[in-house]
């Protein structure tokens, strides 16, 4: 996460921000001079130059991102890495002012950073939940009802509509900026008792022993379906084989062309032989009929 505001820590922050707004601003031209001896010639000097113009901006973009609980000079930080990455990508000869160009690139630093440091839960892995995530606060302001618990179905409409995503999402992200973080070796109740939250997850993988009778389980079907297969003429074997057990099917009309008869005779023979082991597993089942779901047949 973030690191911690202490009071050298803002007193370095604020010295920070007034040497970069003592910065000089910088004309188009003389812009476009640093821009390009970085370019063509790769003048440190003029780089320097022309990042310490745009710190101010830095700054501006950061404090836009205040609100969600990060410290100042961690955003400033990451915008710095994005006025870098700007510089190193910009093309003079495109006549775009670079304050221009470089906005996209600090902001979209920040926003990275605060999607990475806001919560230990990953959030803003899709566009739609990045968009929903920077701007849901802001759209049920506008519909108005921002102090309320829940959202209106309304709402969430007319937020799924403005931002072009699905009102499933709206849901999701409305209820995820509604959770705070809360850790699993957090106690549980407040009389300190040695139980955590974490002792109250449901472990729903399979027991050891389940998985011995699975194994078990499986090893004994499958030598039942290899003797059930040797009451199948050759044809069938075939059609059986290809059909059901392969993770790729054939389709009836290919094994018809294979075997050298129709598509609908390949679909009697193979109903034919499916009869016919199930009756052989059913033999190996001890005549229990209810087995047969275990093998789709």
């Amino acid at each position: 996460m973030g690191s911690i505001d202490t009071p050298d820590t803002q007193r370095a922050n604020r010295r920070y921000v007034k040497e970069a707004m003592s910065a000089p601003l910088l004309d188009p031209a003389h812009e476009l001079e640093l821009a390009r001896r970085w370019r063509e010639d790769n003048d440190e000097a003029a780089l320097h130059e022309l990042t310490t113009a745009y710190l101010r901006l830095v700054i501006s973009m950061a404090g836009r991102f205040r609100n969600y609980g990060l410290p100042m000079g961690d955003l400033v930080q990451e915008g710095n890495v994005g006025l870098m990455q700007a510089a190193a990508r910009f093309e003079p000869d495109r006549e775009v002012r670079f304050s221009t160009y470089a906005s996209w690139w600090i902001r979209a630093a920040i926003q990275d950073y605060v999607l990475r440091n806001w919560s230990i839960v990953r959030t803003g892995t899709t566009a739609a939940q990045k968009s929903l995530f920077f701007n849901l606060r802001r759209l049920r302001a506008l519909t108005g009802d921002s102090g309320a618990q829940h959202m209106t179905p309304e709402s969430r409409q007319e937020v799924s509509r403005k931002l072009g995503v699905r009102e499933q999402d709206v849901i999701y992200m409305e209820s995820r900026l509604a959770a705070s973080d809360r850790s699993l070796n957090a106690p549980v109740g407040e009389d300190g008792e040695s139980l955590e939250w974490q002792d109250l997850l449901a472990d729903t993988r399979e027991t050891p022993d389940e998985i011995v009778l699975s194994m078990r389980d499986s090893e004994i079907h499958a030598g039942w379906i290899a003797k059930a297969m040797q009451r199948l003429n050759p044809r069938e074997a075939i059609i059986i084989k290809e059909r059901k057990l392969r993770d790729d099917s054939v389709t009836l009309e290919a094994l018809g062309r294979q075997l050298g008869i129709s598509k609908e005779r390949v679909r009697q023979i193979e109903h034919q032989a499916l009869k016919k082991l199930r009756a052989a597993v059913v033999d190996q089942a001890g005549g229990d009929p209810r087995l047969l779901d275990a093998y789709g047949a």
